[in-house]
């Protein structure tokens, strides 16, 4: 590790799942790469490059080792795109066979709420997760196949450092240490 600090991700927050048996959690992800795409159906820049990109990388890396989530995050058009039907058409039409999450309104504001919880500036927005559950890339707009996969790999090359007990985990611990409660993030 280079002792940069990689803060959590906070839970996901989805109103509804599809292309899953049962809803996902960052908590029962550890132990593999997340790789999670934020999109809006009528997204020119998704449906140009992050839904592809989210397609490709879920096609081309072992599901056991790294998993792909879309996040449908609506933001604006919510009479159009907001609903489970317009999604399920849409997730249909472009063949999309990865977990989707339909991101939590939220009556409080605009933004949904995991959109809000990772502070994501727009769509499409990408957010990988090492095996930890740390976020470790958080980009909005379109990223290139190269940057992406390389990370990608060095995720997936990195040792796993051994688990830590309920007592550590519970206290936050991870294998940059364990903060002081009374403590932010450094």
């Amino acid at each position: 590790m280079n002792g940069t600090y990689h803060p959590p991700a906070p839970p996901l927050q989805v109103a509804q799942w599809f292309n899953t048996p049962q809803p996902l959690t960052l908590k029962a992800l550890r132990g593999r790469v997340v790789v999670l795409h934020a999109f809006q159906m009528l997204c020119p820049g998704c449906v140009e490059h992050g839904i592809p990109q989210a397609r490709r990388v879920h096609e081309a890396f072992p599901q056991d080792r790294l998993v792909v989530i879309g996040l449908h995050t609506v933001f604006e058009h919510h009479d159009v795109q907001g609903g489970a039907a317009a999604l399920q058409a849409f997730m249909h039409e472009y063949r999309l066979r990865f977990p989707i999450g339909l991101d939590q309104p939220d009556p409080q504001r605009t933004i949904p709420r995991t959109m809000h919880s990772l502070a994501l500036q727009g769509t499409p927005s990408l957010v990988v997760l090492d095996p930890q559950g740390r976020v470790r890339l958080h980009h909005f707009g379109h990223l290139d196949d190269l940057r992406l996969g390389t990370l990608l790999g060095q995720l997936l090359a990195e040792p796993v450092p051994a688990a830590a007990t309920p007592a550590q985990a519970a206290a936050g611990c991870d294998d940059n240490g364990c903060p002081r409660p009374d403590m932010p993030p450094p």
